[in-house]
């Protein structure tokens, strides 16, 4: 009785502490992956910076929305699958409302003052995203190697764009971590992470998984319900990347079919970069738009389909990546990947972050001013964003 009353009450943590990141989380994957550094390995220390860092670089490895397949997996560790379902759930269902009712017309993101906002949300990404490079460069680039590491991702992912230079960083990450980290490869117990997946499950998973992306399109043409899963499905498990990465495939999908206009299209995007939460609950925004199908169950079943890929292939992979990660020489390849990581977050401070958001000296201002409330006075992110989203008001052009 002691052991389930303990097991909701993890559950209802989990959900209530995605609650507040879906609520707060502006500024895409990357400022999520800070903003879930703070809440988690920060500040309630539900695993170790060595190991978020270990479950980063594996979902840059995965297609899919990488920061949501961090949540999950945040989820999971914490309070197994029902943990997982609802942090999928809080973390994603505060935009994927927003983005709902904007297809249906209902004008959330107009006027001056809600453009303000808008502007003071993008800048405090910018000191989200910096507070993030900042905590885990000090302790994932300890030492002159790693930190070389480290600037040659950077140089990486600037002279190849796109989700083919983050993984191609990641991959000659680990590779150099193999020759230049071994002396500081030992096996830590402690940071050992244990999901409840066992390796039959996993072998279910990645079953279902390929199972679904090969059954999917024979089926479509049978129904309309049929057509719009095999479309999402497809879009969330050949992304590599996620977010913005998706937006041609769903582009490919939905307005050269002809399900969607061009300008419904762009207007759900400038829509969803304004919401918290997962760039692909834009796909709720597109099945709430579809023909043959009521808009609440098309939007429901294109957010489920874009992001069941993602977390079917995390799952299968769990279990051996756990036995993987204990291994020596796993040890020193992660080091040297997950000083990659930080080098890719560092060049994503300043494209798309920096550039997108930092235009003038009052922006400069204001971001310095969020990233020292994280840092020297140690504010809760939440409040951060609330005090900068406000201070964009103030400066909003």
């Amino acid at each position: 009785m002691v052991e389930q009353t303990q097991a909701r009450g993890r559950i209802g943590e989990v959900f209530w502490v995605f609650l507040a990141l879906g609520l707060t989380s502006f500024g895409g994957p990357v400022a999520h992956l800070g903003y879930f550094r703070t809440a988690f390995v920060e500040r309630r220390q539900w695993l170790s910076e060595q190991a978020y860092a270990d479950l980063v670089a594996l979902c840059q490895f995965l297609p899919g929305p990488a920061s949501s397949q961090v949540g999950f997996a945040l989820g999971l560790l914490r309070a197994g699958p029902w943990g997982a379902a609802m942090a999928w759930l809080a973390f994603t269902l505060p935009s994927a409302i927003i983005l709902v009712l904007f297809a249906f017309g209902a004008a959330v993101l107009d006027g001056p003052i809600a453009s303000g906002i808008i502007h003071g949300l993008k800048v405090v990404a910018v000191a989200i995203v910096a507070h993030a490079v900042w905590g885990m460069a000090r302790n994932l680039c300890p030492d002159k190697a790693r930190t070389g590491i480290a600037l040659a991702a950077v140089f990486t992912v600037v002279l190849v764009s796109g989700p083919l230079g983050q993984v191609s960083a990641i991959v000659l990450g680990g590779l150099a971590g193999l020759t230049l980290c071994r002396d500081s490869a030992a096996v830590i117990a402690s940071e050992s992470l244990h999901f409840p997946v066992t390796r039959k499950a996993g072998m279910v998973a990645l079953g279902m998984f390929a199972g679904l992306l090969i059954l999917l399109p024979l089926l479509a043409g049978v129904a309309a319900w049929l057509d719009i899963a095999d479309a999402f499905y497809r879009s969330g498990a050949l992304v590599f990347g996620g977010g913005h990465v998706v937006l041609p495939l769903l582009e490919a999908e939905v307005v050269q079919s002809g399900w969607v206009t061009s300008d419904e299209f762009l207007a759900g995007y400038g829509a969803a970069q304004a919401v918290p939460g997962p760039l692909f609950t834009f796909a709720a925004y597109l099945g709430a738009l579809l023909p043959g199908i009521n808009g609440l169950v098309g939007a429901l079943l294109a957010l489920l389909a874009i992001f069941i890929p993602g977390f079917l292939l995390l799952v299968g992979v769990l279990p051996f990546w756990n036995q993987f990660r204990q291994w020596g020489s796993a040890q020193a390849l992660m080091r040297g990947a997950n000083a990659a990581v930080v080098g890719i977050l560092g060049a994503a401070l300043y494209q798309p972050v920096w550039t997108s958001a930092i235009i003038g000296a009052e922006e400069f201002a204001l971001a310095l001013t969020g990233f020292l409330l994280l840092t020297v006075w140690k504010l809760p992110a939440w409040v951060v964003v609330v005090v900068v989203a406000f201070g964009g008001i103030a400066i909003a052009p």
